[in-house]
């Protein structure tokens, strides 16, 4: 039996309902190939732009005037990474460390002209050994690595530490020209401060334990930053046994908050996961930070909102994978964040911006 022929109006609205799928599906997806990704809007971003297109990049952080980026990048046939600056659109991109070694942390001064940054170069011209995997998913934290202060062009200036052991993860508050940083010069992963000369070096926290990825609050009031404090005599152990070893796991990690000067420490996240990454927000009121927490124990990483007191989280990202290292830019109207959101490969990170609202 024959289906009956269709009516000319139900045709109509057939053709009609194609077109405007199809029109949806055009609007939707031809930014990608402007790098602008509308259908990744979420209560706080908009505008989602594409910075760099493959391969590794990791912890992009603002120039004061907001015009520049710093990152950290394996490229250009480097095979661990090296630091780069670029405009905030993402053109000019070029290498300002000494292509030697394994580098982290770039972090520019209050000059706009004068960055900071990890390395290992004076070490050993090549990358350090990879972390021990036989041993579980575990950071390294190399011996070799001393904060390093230098030009936008890649001069190095001066030598900021010299203690034996890791010196890392340097930030910097441009309104108190303080830097705070991670080091190994007490015997344990401690927080440290020092002026940006290298000068007036102090250490913040002492509890055993791993402490790391500090950042000061804009008005130079506050710190926040990730830790890992070993509780039971089992954890203590493990904890010991590997830092022998320059390592570190980091898969159970809480956030803190504190005064400036290390006092009034309190824990503001309990989730039994891994959060780490906290920045402040320009006014000091929210903190935004990555965590796994929603897939604990896995690198399914979103981006999310906390108040100082630890009340108030809210999901900022949804995009399923690695989302971390976010920061506002110094007008607050702007995040910068690595993603692996779109990537091609399974160890693919790229450096975004969104306008935030």
């Amino acid at each position: 039996m024959a289906l009956p022929a269709a009516r000319t109006e139900d045709r109509f609205v057939t053709e009609i309902g194609a077109t405007i799928l199809r029109m949806r599906i055009l609007v939707c997806f031809l930014p990608l190939a402007m790098n602008v990704f509308c259908c990744a809007q979420t209560v706080h971003l908009s505008n989602l732009k594409q910075l760099t297109h493959g391969g590794q990049n990791a912890e992009a952080y603002w120039a004061p005037d907001g015009k520049r980026l710093i990152f950290q990048s394996t490229r250009d046939g480097n095979e661990c990474d090296q630091i780069y600056v670029m405009n905030a659109d993402g053109s000019n991109v070029h290498m300002v460390s000494t292509g030697k070694g394994v580098t982290t942390c770039g972090y520019f001064l209050s000059d706009n002209k004068t960055i900071i940054y990890a390395s290992t170069h004076e070490a050993g011209p090549a990358c350090p050994a990879r972390p021990d995997r036989s041993k579980g998913y575990v950071w390294a934290v190399y011996p070799g690595f001393d904060i390093y202060q230098a030009t936008d062009q890649g001069k190095i200036i001066k030598k900021l530490t010299d203690s034996a052991g890791y010196d890392a993860e340097g930030t910097i508050n441009w309104k108190t020209n303080k830097i705070i940083y991670t080091s190994l010069a007490s015997g344990d992963l401690d927080i440290w401060s020092m002026n940006t000369d290298g000068s007036g070096k102090k250490q913040l926290t002492n509890s055993l334990g791993y402490d790391g990825g500090p950042v000061f609050s804009r008005d130079g009031k506050m710190m926040v930053w990730r830790a890992f404090h070993p509780d039971t005599p089992e954890k203590i152990a493990t904890y010991k046994g590997l830092l022998k070893d320059n390592l570190t796991t980091p898969m159970k990690m809480e956030l803190w908050v504190a005064s400036a000067d290390g006092s009034n420490a309190r824990q503001i996240t309990n989730y039994g996961c891994a959060s780490f990454a906290p920045t402040w927000s320009i006014d000091g009121k929210k903190i935004l930070f990555s965590s796994n927490k929603h897939h604990c124990d896995t690198n399914d990483f979103e981006l999310y909102l906390i108040n100082p007191d630890g009340t108030g989280l809210e999901q900022v990202t949804s995009y399923g994978g690695f989302n971390a290292f976010p920061e506002f830019s110094p007008d607050g109207k702007k995040i910068v964040f690595i993603s692996a959101y779109q990537s091609t490969s399974p160890y693919e990170f790229n450096v975004f911006t969104a306008d935030w609202k």
